[in-house]
């Protein structure tokens, strides 16, 4: 998970976030609400600033839509509220259960190809190009040519199976680039500043979070799409984690059922909100929590030895700030590549099944947005189940959702 210390940091400062203090509040979030779910549950389950979400808090809600990224903090804040009164009340069940499976699947598998898209952006594989809209990048540049190198190193060591695969191919690029030009007159990586320092001040995000769209009836409606998506998103990621390590660690019981999923998701609520007021995007749990179980974890000790090394690494801060971009965007690519795997759990032989389900896969990095992915899928998917006579199997809150994405996208009343 160390990873996330450099990753996290470089999407969020895209929105003119201060690189420095979002290192710190990226290892203290990781470290609170961790310790939140090793107390509220013993399971060795670790959490931090998710990918993905903050890619779509990034790149569709600031850069995109033109948020600043104090008011994006805003949607966090609340984001968090009402999914602790939905974990609360259990009307997250509900939710949970109008999305098709098949979707629920594909919007994963969106969110990998996402972020992957944007991994080869910022390695400079890719770039943007008038006639054909993206197109390859100067594969002669230093920071091209580390990017694909460290793709392919990653990928090695992934296949390998080698502990620690990311991080070391983060780390292996960093010290190439130490020797790499970057066409401007320096190296691809700058370790001027040094290896050790006390951790940077959190004080420029720290408490950030405004609510100005919370002023009027249309700015609420403008920034409910945003809210809405962040909560799926959330709930999608905490629960298929936490499904799939507690699996693998045998803590499910024999119907399958896992104890103190409550209390899981309560301690997840919280640390989003914890997240905003710290100044970084969503919390989540990480997949990356079943080396741990695959190491002989099994309570919440193992969650909290995570904790306090993400504490510890904050004393490294001049070095995690020295990390190119290009050293990070393998991280994204094979992260995406993880994520993308899920998709052979879609049933394609059902049509009906498999066009909404691509459609989300396809629209959410086309269209650079999570939110736009995941409505067209479901109107799509609502659609298919009208006409085919299945109307009634849609709960009556997939129409309501379905319904909210359509006014959204066609600024209908009372979204203009």
């Amino acid at each position: 998970m160390a990873y996330i210390l450099a990753v996290n940091p470089s999407i969020l400062a895209n929105t003119g976030m201060d690189r420095g203090a979002l290192v710190t509040v990226t290892a203290i979030t990781a470290a609170m609400a961790t310790t939140l779910m090793a107390l509220f549950t013993n399971y060795p389950i670790a959490m931090a600033p998710g990918m993905g979400i903050n890619a779509f808090f990034t790149f569709t809600i600031c850069l995109a839509k033109g948020v600043p990224w104090s008011e994006a903090l805003g949607m966090v804040f609340v984001n968090g509220v009402i999914f602790l009164s939905l974990s609360v009340t259990g009307v997250r069940e509900k939710i949970i259960a109008s999305i098709p499976l098949g979707l629920k699947i594909a919007v994963t598998c969106g969110v990998g190809l996402f972020i992957a898209f944007i991994g080869l952006k910022n390695g400079g594989v890719i770039a943007g190009n008038a006639a054909t809209f993206v197109g390859p990048g100067d594969f002669t540049a230093g920071p091209a040519k580390l990017c694909l190198a460290g793709i392919v190193l990653t990928a090695l060591l992934v296949a390998r199976k080698v502990p620690g695969a990311i991080v070391l191919g983060i780390l292996s690029i960093t010290i190439i680039g130490l020797f790499t030009s970057n066409g401007a007159g320096g190296r691809v990586t700058d370790l001027s500043a040094g290896i050790f320092s006390l951790p940077h001040s959190a004080s420029p995000v720290f408490l950030k979070l405004t609510f100005n769209f919370l002023k009027s009836w249309k700015t609420v409606l403008e920034a409910l799409p945003f809210i809405f998506t962040l909560l799926l998103v959330d709930m999608f990621d905490n629960i298929g984690t936490l499904i799939g390590v507690t699996k693998r660690a045998g803590l499910l019981n024999k119907d399958g059922v896992l104890p103190k999923a409550g209390r899981a998701l309560l301690a997840d609520s919280i640390a989003t909100i914890l997240s905003a007021l710290c100044g970084t995007s969503t919390v989540v749990s990480y997949i990356e929590s079943a080396s741990g179980v695959e190491a002989g974890g099994r309570t919440g000790l193992t969650a909290l030895w995570v904790g306090f090394f993400m504490l510890t690494a904050l004393f490294l801060s001049p070095l995690i700030l020295a990390i190119p971009a290009c050293a990070t965007a393998p991280a994204l690519v094979i992260v995406g590549i993880f994520m993308m795997q899920s998709v052979v759990e879609i049933d394609m032989t059902e049509f009906e099944t498999a066009a909404p389900a691509v459609l989300t896969i396809f629209a959410i990095p086309l269209t650079f947005s999570i939110a736009q992915g995941i409505g067209i899928g479901l109107i799509c998917s609502v659609l298919l189940s009208v006409g085919l006579g299945k109307a009634r199997q849609v709960p009556p809150i997939g129409y309501g959702v379905a319904a909210m994405f359509f006014l959204s996208f066609f600024k209908i009343w009372p979204f203009k």
